[in-house]
């Protein structure tokens, strides 16, 4: 049973505006994405950071994490040569 059906355009950046209805209930503005049995199914993400703890390294303090990831981004900017 569908309650709520519209058609989207994909803007030239690859962008779509939700309708006031579909924001509404979601409840958030974090979404996931996800392309399942020949779908795309969108589904909200109500904390971000529950949505990223998958990511999350144990043992590590935020300092040496922010250290990490700036060593890693500086050599993928400038990579040796």
């Amino acid at each position: 049973m569908i309650a709520f059906e519209k058609t989207a355009k994909i803007s030239s950046k690859g962008q779509i505006t939700l309708p006031k209805a579909v924001r509404e209930f979601l409840h958030t503005d974090t979404l996931r994405v996800v392309i399942e049995d020949d779908e795309v199914r969108i589904r909200p993400v109500h904390s971000v950071a529950g949505g990223l703890k998958q990511y999350a390294k144990k043992d590590i303090s935020i300092e040496q994490a922010r250290e990490e990831a700036w060593d890693k981004v500086t050599h993928e900017k400038y990579p040796r040569r």
